[in-house]
């Protein structure tokens, strides 16, 4: 799928209105199309504003996808727009979200304040699709202040999530503390808060202080909230302390770091690097096609 450039700028007016329709377009055009587009318009990568973009992720079963919900409705009560941009397991054929558009969003359907997009990783490792540093700066010309960014749960590899964030959760349960030194190298490492989930189950307190322990040493402060999303305790105390940080303004000479753009460049020049390599794997029909390949590739170390 290709976009002319009008059509692009026509969508980028129409999201700037508020038209979720254009919205939804516009995503995926920045999904089909790639970096090109940056080139082509320069408000996406100088907005007139930015939307606060939260990262939560953590193991399979923490939770995340009933403690974003629960957000997205605090979020709400002030008067503030959100965005959810959910990145889903892949299918291995048609490389799309394998969970689609979050069933359990359903409450917010009709909130034309919301708007909430399920994208597969693309076979990533890092639990963050690629797509997804062209994806989230649809927010910003569309005026949403808050994303919300859940992204699948590998464990270690969801480094990603801290370049494209502006604030990282992790979203943890009780019976996480065996893992808790293991995940230190990697996940532990990436959040500023801890969010231990299903706090009415037994022992979430002894973890939440064993988590406070192993975390008192560490040169960044880091803070432990106890919330039970399924029954909403402690999520208003949760949306107040992200709250906070975005009121801060702190994050937006963050986003603007060198780390960061060097770190959005590499996912960029990854996703032209997959698109010419489809392209390149496509014209290969015979054995002496596979060989001549593997000579260019040769000549190219």
């Amino acid at each position: 799928m290709s976009a002319s450039q009008s059509s692009v700028a026509k969508l980028l007016e129409s999201a700037k209105r508020g038209e979720q329709p254009a919205l939804a377009r516009l995503l995926t055009v920045l999904e089909a199309e790639g970096p090109a587009l940056l080139a082509q318009f320069p408000e996406l990568l100088q907005p007139t504003r930015m939307a606060f973009r939260v990262g939560i992720t953590g193991p399979p079963g923490a939770g995340k996808s009933t403690l974003i919900s629960r957000l997205i409705g605090e979020w709400r009560t002030r008067g503030l727009r959100v965005g959810v941009l959910a990145v889903d397991p892949s299918s291995p054929f048609s490389h799309g979200a394998i969970l689609g558009d979050r069933i359990r969003y359903t409450e917010f359907a009709t909130d034309r304040e919301v708007f909430i997009r399920s994208l597969g990783t693309r076979g990533s490792t890092g639990g963050l699709s690629a797509s997804a540093w062209l994806m989230v700066r649809a927010f910003d010309i569309a005026g949403y202040d808050v994303v919300l960014m859940e992204t699948v749960g590998v464990g270690q590899n969801e480094l990603e999530i801290m370049n494209v964030a502006d604030h990282v959760s992790v979203v943890l349960t009780p019976e996480s503390g065996d893992g808790v030194q293991g995940m230190k190298a990697g996940l532990m490492e990436i959040a500023r808060l801890f969010v231990v989930n299903k706090a009415d189950r037994p022992d979430a307190e002894r973890f939440q202080r064993e988590l406070e322990a192993a975390l008192e040493y560490d040169a960044q402060p880091r803070t432990v909230l106890c919330v039970s999303a399924l029954h909403g305790r402690g999520v208003h105390e949760l949306a107040q302390a992200l709250e906070a940080v975005r009121v801060s303004g702190d994050w937006v000479s963050a986003r603007n770091s060198q780390a960061r753009w060097r770190a959005e460049a590499r996912a960029l020049l990854m996703i032209d690097a997959e698109r010419k390599a489809r392209i390149r794997a496509s014209q290969i029909e015979t054995l002496g096609d596979f060989a001549t390949l593997m000579r260019e590739l040769k000549a190219s170390v």
